[in-house]
This record gives structure tokens, C-alpha cells and sequence, in this order.
């Protein structure tokens, strides 16, 4: 896994050259401080769990991935904790941004927290508005998080199937303390979605050399420069045998 920039700026993927792969998907991880967003993105990207993590951090992190069968770059933006106020949310122009850059976005609570709860559908609003149009929104998952903290559970699991479904976003509960496997199956469903969003490029060659096979019959071809010099030779050649007979 690669750390590519901090929350002051985001960045494309590295230049061409240090780029293996033709598709890159871009997906940022938005929601409530304390819900555990930074401990799902490197359980996601590295099957590790570390339970101490600088707070709004907001990095950017990378990898190279096998998604069916190709290479694909999959970008990660961390964004800091959303708040919320008298006026709303509080959140800083850096997650604004991340919605704006992201091809789909991943909205996490924690199911200890029901605060981070209720700020997931001022969340889904903040993606729609920042993207314009309802058919303009990306994919978009929702993550509840620390599944495994039963003791201290404050959103009932019913909570959030019916939610995700109000908003038309997948659903899944996780643990990213505890299990790898729901959390990788959670971004996996994204990265397939957004997948079909973005088919792979065509390649220009095969696509123009089959247009131009196909556009033959109706474009004459032109005569062979060999063809034409034949012609000529043959008429030089029989111009001279008429000669020759007329005269003789």
C-alpha cells in the first residue's frame, strides 16, 4: 500500500510512468469522527487491523489490486470526522472535495455511536448536492461499524438495512477490528459496481483496423502501383508487335 498525499491536497494517481494499470478507482470514506473510517480503509488495503490511529489524518492511500480477473488501482481518501452544529453539518472543505473527486463513496457509523447515525442521511444529501443531479450520484455503500462492540451497541441492527434502503445504497455491518473478510467483501461490492461504471478502455487499433475491414466494400480500392506499371508495359509491348507487323 502506498500514502500518497495528506489532507491538504488531492491528487490524481502518480504519473503514467509509475502507473501499471489503465483504470483507476477512486473512492472516498466519509463519515462521523471516532466510527473507525481509517481502520477500515488499511483493514480493506492491508488485512491489518491497528487500533491507534491519528485522528482526521485525511490520507490518501493506493494499491494495485486484481478485480475479476484485471489490474485495477484502487485510490482510498480518508476524510476527517463530519460534525454537526446549530447551522448543520460541520465539515471541512477537505471532505467537500474528497465527494467531488470520488467515483463512489462509502458512508461509516459506528453502531456504539447513534450521533454518527443520524448524520448519515445529512451525508447522503451532502453527496447528492455535491454531485449534481439525482442520476449523477456515485455508488455509494453503507458501513456500520464495530459490529463486534455488542456490550455498548446503540443503533438497533434493524436500523440500518431499512436506512440503506431509503436511500437506495448497499448495506453492510462489519467489524473492522475483528474480521477481514466483511469488511474486504463490503469494498469489493463497491469496487465491482464502480467497475461496471468504468469498462476498460477500447484499444484504438483493433478498433480502427475492424472499422476500416468493415468499411472496405463501400471505399474503392485504390490500383496497385505494380498493377499500373504492368498496364503500361503490356501497352508498350503491344504498341511495338503492331509496329513491327505493319511495317514488315
Amino acid at each position: 500500500m502506498r500514502l500518497v498525499q495528506n489532507m491538504s491536497t488531492i491528487a490524481e494517481y502518480p504519473a503514467a510512468s509509475d502507473c501499471t494499470t489503465s483504470r483507476v478507482l477512486k473512492i472516498a470514506v466519509i463519515g462521523g469522527s471516532g466510527v473507525g473510517k481509517t481502520a477500515l480503509v488499511v483493514r480493506f488495503l492491508t488485512k491489518r487491523f491497528i487500533g491507534d490511529y491519528e485522528r482526521n489524518a485525511g490520507n490518501l492511500y493506493s494499491r494495485e489490486v486484481q478485480l475479476d480477473g484485471d489490474q485495477v488501482a484502487i485510490q482510498v481518501q480518508d476524510t476527517p470526522g463530519v460534525q454537526v452544529n446549530a447551522n448543520g453539518l460541520s465539515c471541512t472543505d477537505h471532505v467537500t472535495r474528497s465527494i467531488q473527486w470520488a467515483d463512489a463513496v462509502v458512508m461509516v457509523y459506528s453502531v456504539t455511536d447513534h450521533r454518527s447515525f443520524d448524520l448519515i442521511s445529512q451525508l447522503h444529501q451532502l453527496v447528492s448536492n455535491a454531485h449534481g443531479e439525482r442520476s449523477n450520484i456515485p455508488p455509494i455503500i453503507l458501513l456500520a461499524n464495530k459490529a463486534d462492540l455488542l456490550h455498548v451497541r446503540r443503533v438497533d441492527a434493524q436500523q440500518g438495512p431499512l436506512l440503506a434502503s431509503a436511500l437506495g445504497c448497499f448495506f453492510y455491518e462489519v467489524s473492522a477490528s475483528e474480521d477481514y473478510s466483511q469488511v474486504h467483501g463490503a469494498f469489493h461490492r463497491l469496487c465491482r459496481e464502480l467497475a461496471k461504471q468504468q469498462p476498460l478502455p477500447s484499444q484504438p487499433s483493433v478498433t480502427t483496423v475492424g472499422s476500416e475491414k468493415r468499411r472496405s466494400p463501400l471505399i474503392p480500392r485504390p490500383k496497385s502501383p505494380n498493377m499500373q506499371d504492368l498496364k503500361r508495359r503490356f501497352k508498350q509491348a503491344l504498341s511495338a508487335k503492331v509496329r513491327t507487323v505493319t511495317s514488315v
